[in-house]
């Protein structure tokens, strides 16, 4: 039961700010649920995590790992902590997993904590390459004062020039040698470039982001026997979970994963967000169940919208790959650093279809760049099949190349969204497989 201690009219301004809030809330659902989300950095939770995020654990602590606390009252807490670890254990078949992280940065911040010293020599792919700020000197690693070297790209590969980058690994002898992007169609040549960094006693670290959930469904690539010492990613991207990050490692040198746990807390974290990780844990169980599906028709539907998107007349990247391997597409909508890339996307979501700008090679203005970063995760949750890929690209084309009234485009987006309201992938209460949006 919960005790009122105010009268609402008694403070009209106070509630009108609550009504606010609520009102913003209800809209960004509206919108989602009648627009297509293709950001590809987001995904959808089911119901039963939205319930498990919304508990009681919201606002408790449990500092320290299961069963070695700093509070008292955790022993259920210990029981979901335990379960969870085992689980990710299974999911990414890995002898060492810490599940509390509160982001996939969060996660970089704890990895590079645990395997490199102020002022040692790290590589990475560049921000300009589709590298994540989390990789550069802004962001983690600057934040850790890493001295960044970053790797020879291949603009028509999307991906390192495996020899240049190797050679670059010998001539530097980095501290850690860090692999994946932001921006990311195809799997990493891990490897051939681990073997170059094993050579001169470089941590291969591997930031899985943006396609955990495709790795861990069985596709993409498997870091963690490509040569990969360690693995960081987020729980809320391609693997379809709350908000949160993990740290996987192949390593079975307690030592070893002690540092990386002592890196999460007290490292970087103190509270990691109790109702998160029990989401996540939930997550999990439902990824064991239906990942591996979900990953394949999601890698499927990336292909088929690249493909439909080009039949349409975009400048889609990658074209002699197949456009791309991920969840992920790109395409190029003007000259570079002319802000192309953010015309197109308001373009869009005055129509209903909620994307992001984003710099393709040769762009040097993040706020103004040439192109889109696409995502059909969210789309290939709700149900919807490469039929629905060619649908959705023609939308675009209505909007960015017939130049059609977005309003009107607006209105049959809602129409056809209609059909995809069921989140699939996942337990309902009786434990089968979808649940209403």
């Amino acid at each position: 039961m919960v005790e009122s201690r105010g009268d609402w009219s008694a403070n009209p301004q106070n509630r009108g700010f609550a009504d606010t809030v609520l009102e913003a809330v209800a809209s960004s659902g509206q919108l989602y649920r009648e627009g297509l989300g293709m950001i590809a950095s987001e995904n959808i939770v089911s119901p039963m995590v939205q319930k498990i995020v919304s508990s009681d654990l919201h606002g408790r602590y449990a500092e320290g790992l299961p069963n070695k606390r700093y509070y008292q009252g955790c022993g259920d807490f210990d029981t979901i902590e335990e379960l969870g670890i085992n689980l990710a254990k299974e999911v990414f078949n890995t002898p060492f997993a810490n599940i509390q992280s509160t982001s996939g940065t969060v996660s970089n911040i704890a990895a590079l904590k645990a395997l490199a010293k102020p002022g040692d020599k790290i590589t990475a792919v560049s921000t300009a390459d589709g590298g994540h700020i989390s990789h550069a000197r802004m962001g983690a690693v600057g934040l850790r004062d890493l001295n960044l070297s970053t790797y020879p790209w291949d603009e028509e590969r999307m991906e390192p020039d495996v020899d240049a980058a190797a050679a670059l690994i010998r001539e530097v002898e980095p501290t850690i040698a860090l692999f994946g992007q932001s921006v990311f169609l195809f799997p990493t040549p891990l490897k051939e470039l681990a073997d170059a960094a094993h050579e001169v006693g470089a941590t291969v670290m591997y930031d899985g982001a943006h396609v955990l959930g495709l790795i861990a469904g069985g596709y993409f690539q498997d870091p963690l026997r490509e040569g990969a010492d360690v693995m960081t990613g987020s729980s809320h991207k391609t693997f379809p979970g709350p908000q949160g990050g993990f740290i996987l490692s192949s390593s079975e040198d307690e030592k070893f994963q002690r540092r990386l746990n002592n890196a999460v807390f007290p490292g970087t974290c103190s509270s990691y967000h109790l109702h998160h990780v029990a989401g996540k844990v939930v997550a999990l169980a439902e990824f064991k169940e239906y990942g591996e599906e979900l990953s394949k028709n999601t890698i499927e539907n990336a292909k088929a919208f690249g493909a439909a998107l080009a039949a349409e007349g975009f400048d889609v990247l990658a074209e002699g790959r197949g456009y791309t391997e991920s969840h992920q597409v790109l395409t190029r909508h003007g000259e570079l650093d002319s802000g192309a890339g953010a015309r197109a996307a308001d373009k869009l979501e005055q129509a209903g279809i909620i994307t992001n700008m984003n710099m393709l090679p040769g762009d040097t203005k993040a706020m103004t760049p040439s192109g889109l970063r696409l995502g059909v995760q969210e789309l290939t949750r709700v149900g919807m099949g490469r039929s629905e890929m060619e649908e959705v690209a023609r939308f675009y084309a209505r909007v960015l190349i017939s130049g059609e009234d977005t309003s009107n485009v607006k209105a049959e987006v809602r129409d056809f969204k209609s059909e995809f309201q069921t989140i699939r992938y996942c337990f309902n209460e009786e434990g089968a497989n979808g649940y209403p949006f």
